[in-house]
């Protein structure tokens, strides 16, 4: 019997991205790949190249002055194929971004409730008065108090909470397929992320959205994430499912971020561990895998050559020479922070 299965196209699937910025290579080789529906979590130390990938989905670098290789297809979209008008419609129209800082996102000079209007009127063929009860209706939705008398306020005339929420609302103004997050979170007080976090949670499921969220903080990622992606260098070392990566890590930096959180410590009163030296400097990689001069497991091998990723279950994918080994020490309790600096 032949089998007519169509295979589902995904939401966003990157092969081979990289994007330098003169010399420097900031993303180095990325392959990807959010399913419709899912939400996927990118993480990693500052400078891992997360919002690097996540502005490059939306050619946000202006191309004299990046240079973006591989392959982007995102809402069934050539990205890279796209011209500029077609490349205005795709943005806010089939992917849409809730940046980091909303203050710095919108126009200080307009209010909220007019950009809002103002964008979903570029994309589509409708009324102002229809826009602006649209916008109404996204800030209900959004949970924003008041939200009427809201959409008149300008943008340094809310809370941090409040803009984040109105950023929400206007990146989902154009019913986007894709919605990018980076660091949704990063400047609000912890009561306020939590909220943020299943408000986003809530609105994937809802309206069926794939959402990909940078951060920093693997206790966000589990919250909003049906999937896992651990950066580093500019390179994924490790991508599974939520539970996958938390539970059963295989890669030393996946390990040294889990231990280097407070719920990570193995006893209570212990001193958290913290991964030794920084991040590499990208303008002059070393050799071999970029982790290799901080990794407690690190073997000659490693400081020469680069490991292809390998899945090592369903789903589960690593780039590490040694991850069984790295595997079975997460197990056995902390692992070692002394390690050869190179």
């Amino acid at each position: 019997m032949t089998d007519t299965t169509i295979p589902t196209v995904p939401a966003v699937e990157l092969s081979g991205l990289r994007v330098a910025f003169g010399k420097t290579q900031v993303v180095d080789g990325v392959d990807l790949r959010l399913e419709r529906g899912q939400a996927l979590a990118l993480i990693g130390e500052s400078g891992s190249g997360k919002s690097v990938t996540l502005r490059a989905i939306l050619r946000l670098y202006a191309p004299g002055r990046s240079r973006i290789e591989g392959t982007i297809f995102a809402a069934g979209r050539d990205v890279l194929a796209l011209d500029k008008r077609a490349l205005s419609e795709f943005r806010g129209g089939d992917v849409s971004m809730i940046f980091q800082e909303p203050l710095l996102a919108f126009d200080p000079v307009y209010t909220v409730g007019n950009q809002i209007t103002e964008s979903i009127r570029r994309h589509e063929t409708i009324s102002a008065r229809d826009a602006r009860a649209r916008a109404l209706a996204l800030f209900e939705r959004v949970r924003i108090p008041s939200p009427e008398r809201r959409l008149d306020n300008y943008p340094h005339e809310m809370s941090g909470g409040m803009r984040q929420r109105a950023m929400i609302a206007l990146a989902l103004a154009c019913r986007p397929q894709v919605l990018l997050a980076d660091e949704p979170t990063t400047a609000l007080d912890a009561t306020v992320q939590i909220q943020v976090l299943l408000l986003l949670r809530e609105l994937q499921r809802d309206l069926g959205l794939s959402i990909i969220i940078v951060t920093h903080d693997l206790g966000a990622a589990v919250e909003v994430a049906d999937r896992i992606a651990v950066m580093y260098a500019g390179k994924i070392v490790e991508t599974g499912t939520a539970r996958q990566v938390v539970r059963d890590p295989h890669h030393p930096y996946t390990i040294g971020l889990l231990r280097s959180r407070a719920e990570g410590a193995m006893d209570k009163g212990s001193r958290l561990q913290t991964i030794p030296g920084s991040p590499p400097d990208l303008a002059n990689r070393p050799p071999g895998c970029p982790f290799a001069p901080r990794c407690f497991l690190v073997a000659d091998r490693c400081r020469k050559e680069m490991p292809p990723a390998a899945a090592i279950a369903p789903g589960h994918v690593i780039a590490c020479w040694r991850g069984e080994e790295a595997s079975a020490a997460y197990r056995a309790g902390p692992t070692p922070v002394a390690v050869e600096m190179a």
